[in-house]
């Protein structure tokens, strides 16, 4: 199903909807709404540019569009913050752009029963700016902080760098209003009213949608959790001369059993590397240093100090050498910045270009990791002698589960891309590369994605084989719900519920 323009009936229509100011046609209103952060087909931009985008306000007005496009077979992508590191806005069939951002105000703040309902449009941080004053805060805390949305993090089924400690976006949502492909609006959460953590009633409909990639609906508000805003933050930064050191103190430090704990993170040599030449990022530390760990906590006085006294005994008993005060502390604060690194980029030859940048975000366990970052560094390598416009900014190990940081990591690896050089050779050795490191994954039962999602080329593909028995569960839910395949088509091979072979990226 491609679309190459709409009527300009189709129009009129959606002006009737939406008033003309939502209704945008211009070239910079589609060309902008194109793409994401991450390395894309440049020489292919025009491919995918939506025909039109819309900007609605209400739930209501999300309802009508969505019946518009069922009516006139026209496929929606919905879009809310555009910065996920994987494809799920970008509109692969082209039609309608549906983003969200218009719908960004906070409806109602519970101090009672601990909630704030807010439109799908708002992020992190003005949300947070609005609740400090009540003394709360709603902890979910991606690198992206300052710029995704809520409603893409719904979409996603975020990862929260503090999420030892609060929990993940999926733990953080307590319910959403969501607009179905079919344009009914319906209820999502554990059961029961919208302020409600845990139901057994029914099936828990929550999690079905999260994580959908824009692919089951539009969710257009969402009530989410409030906790207090901590009384203390504590960081350490450790040292360590050898990635096995700093991995073995990794599972000591994540297995402390500190409730306070955000989180504990392993940066690799590559990582290191990289940081030393971005001076905008990262306090030099001398060769010998082959890998840094850092921890954080958060929560009352009473807990934190006793804690970051334990967290400072593991990490010097366990071979690592604290980095002092000041990197401990201001590294952690700027961990947000690390989102726009990818604009210091350089080749490793020491040339300095804009480049764009890729995260290959898997979970993987613990006893994985040496193992993968040797496969993964190694397919880094080979495809970097080979196109001679990609670079390795090195791997990091992120605890995972939420409450529970001693489970599986989120595992990433980086791959700058210089994508001004790009061309169709270039783009299919970047595709096996990433469909290489994705294997891997599987290979050392680890998944393809800890929270970016698998909707594009090279991941994407993969879906089936990681989820099994479960993907034809996920076909028959896609084609139930979306009978016309107007909802993000083309994400997760979900085509192939509509007897759709052909592979989805031109």
């Amino acid at each position: 199903m491609t679309v190459s323009a709409i009527a300009d009936s189709v129009i009129d229509e959606l002006i009737a909807i939406l008033g003309p100011e939502g209704v945008l046609t211009s070239k910079p209103a589609r060309y902008n709404r194109t793409r994401v952060p991450t390395p894309f087909p440049v020489h292919r931009w025009a491919e995918y540019v939506p025909d039109l985008a819309v900007l609605p306000r209400t739930a209501e007005q999300v309802s009508e569009v969505v019946k518009l496009a069922n009516r006139h077979r026209i496929p929606l992508t919905p879009r809310a913050g555009g910065t996920g590191l994987n494809d799920g806005a970008l509109p692969l069939k082209r039609g309608i752009v549906v983003d969200v951002k218009l719908m960004n105000q906070v409806k109602e703040v519970d101090l009672v029963d601990r909630t704030v309902t807010v439109g799908p449009g708002i992020n992190m941080l003005k949300l947070n700016e609005q609740l400090r004053k009540h003394n709360v805060m709603f902890p979910d805390d991606p690198a992206s902080y300052p710029c995704s949305l809520v409603g893409g993090r719904i979409g996603t089924s975020g990862w929260s760098l503090i999420g030892g400690r609060y929990g993940h976006t999926r733990d953080l949502v307590i319910s959403f209003q969501m607009v179905l492909p079919t344009g009914e609006i319906i209820e999502v959460g554990d059961g029961g009213g919208r302020k409600i953590r845990k139901s057994s009633t029914g099936f828990q409909l929550k999690h079905l949608f999260m994580g959908h990639q824009g692919t089951l609906g539009i969710v257009t508000e969402a009530t989410l959790e409030l906790v207090p805003r901590p009384e203390v933050e504590f960081a350490a930064f450790f040292h360590y001369p050898s990635y096995t050191a700093a991995w073995e103190s990794t599972g000591a430090l994540a297995k402390s059993g500190l409730a306070s704990l955000g989180g504990v993170v392993l940066f690799d040599e590559w990582k290191l590397r990289y940081l030393r030449r971005d001076d905008e990022a990262y306090i030099p530390r001398p060769d010998h240093v082959k890998a840094v760990v850092a921890t954080a906590l958060y929560g009352t006085r009473d807990e934190v100090e006793p804690a970051a006294r334990r967290i400072m005994r593991i990490g010097r008993e366990s071979g690592g050498t604290y980095l002092g005060d000041e990197i401990s502390a201001g590294d952690w604060a700027s961990r947000h910045d690390r989102y726009a690194t990818p604009l210091h980029g350089r080749l490793r030859t020491g040339e300095v270009v804009p480049m764009s940048w890729h995260c290959e975000d898997a979970s993987i366990n613990y006893s994985q990791l040496p193992a993968v970052m040797e496969k993964w560094h190694a397919i880094a390598d080979r495809y970097i002698q080979k196109t001679g416009i990609l670079d390795d900014w090195g791997m990091f190990a992120y605890t995972n589960g939420a409450y529970k940081p001693w489970g599986d990591y989120l595992t990433e690896i980086d791959i700058g891309i210089w994508e001004q050089q790009m061309n169709e050779d270039h783009w299919r050795d970047w595709v096996n590369c990433k469909r290489e490191i994705a294997q891997v994954a599987l290979d050392h039962g680890g998944s393809i994605t800890a929270c970016h999602g698998a909707t594009r080329e090279g991941d994407a593909e993969l879906v089936p084989i990681e989820m099994g028995g479960g993907f034809d569960v996920m076909m028959r839910i896609k084609a139930a719900l979306d009978p016309n395949n107007i909802m993000n088509p083309g994400k997760y091979e979900l085509d192939r519920a509509y007897g759709i072979t052909e592979s989805p990226f031109r």
